[in-house]
């Protein structure tokens, strides 16, 4: 069996408001080996946002323990959470989220700067990733002079740049068409194939179906998790 990637142990994310507690995460039990893809699924307000947010390190548990990748990062210092999000982690969003003012290329480097990669490394990279992603004749355009589906190839590209142990996507085919909706997806599926551990948030069951697991959220908890048949599986 693979090794563990991810860990929570009896997680916790609690909020005040008018007074009252409101617990977005109840006790979260979830283990996520490496090369698995996993769905996250369940009604607004069942915890799914929050469970992802703290998965990439951009809110922290209330109490319980976090795991990445062996290390306990439920307590770290902000500069060390910043150090792990950058260096373990990459993100796909609904928006894109790319810098309007850049172009392809630099928009896919933007971690690597952070992460300290030297220039012509990051440059040489940034541009294999975008051409990996199909945007070789795009890559000196900026977001938008870009398509939907062409701009959340490049997130996807930047979401690669430091190779991190996880990738996060939330609602990754939210804002595109079936058709852009289906290639995003079959990147993702190559991803996976290539054994790139892959979390996804999303209200589509259609794309949950592509997922190894599903992770069934309700009221903060997971209420269960669903393993998927492989294609062509016989009982």
């Amino acid at each position: 069996m693979a090794a563990p990637v991810v860990e929570l142990r009896d997680l916790w994310r609690t909020y005040v408001l008018g007074g009252h507690e409101v617990h977005a995460l109840a006790g979260v039990e979830l283990t996520i080996e490496e090369g698995a893809y996993v769905a996250i699924m369940g009604p607004s307000g069942s915890g799914k946002s929050t469970l992802l947010n703290v998965l990439g390190l951009l809110d922290r548990p209330t109490r319980g323990t976090y795991l990445l990748g062996g290390r306990d990062v439920s307590a770290l210092d902000d500069d060390d959470v910043s150090a792990e999000r950058g260096r373990r982690l990459g993100f796909v969003f609904q928006n894109y989220n790319l810098i309007p003012q850049l172009d392809v290329v630099e928009n896919v480097e933007v971690p690597m700067v952070y992460a300290g990669v030297g220039d012509h490394e990051a440059r040489e990279r940034a541009t294999a990733l975008a051409e990996r992603m199909g945007l070789g004749a795009r890559l000196g355009h900026r977001p938008t002079e870009l398509s939907g589906g062409q701009q959340q190839r490049v997130a996807i590209a930047r979401a690669l740049a430091n190779d991190p142990l996880v990738l996060l996507a939330d609602e990754p085919t939210g804002n595109l068409d079936t058709r852009t909706g289906q290639e995003i997806l079959g990147l993702l599926d190559e991803l996976h194939a290539h054994g790139k551990t892959l979390v996804v948030v999303t209200h589509d069951p259609g794309v949950a179906a592509r997922a190894d697991r599903i992770v069934r959220m309700r009221d903060g908890r997971v209420e269960r998790i669903d393993v998927n048949r492989p294609a062509g599986a016989t009982s």
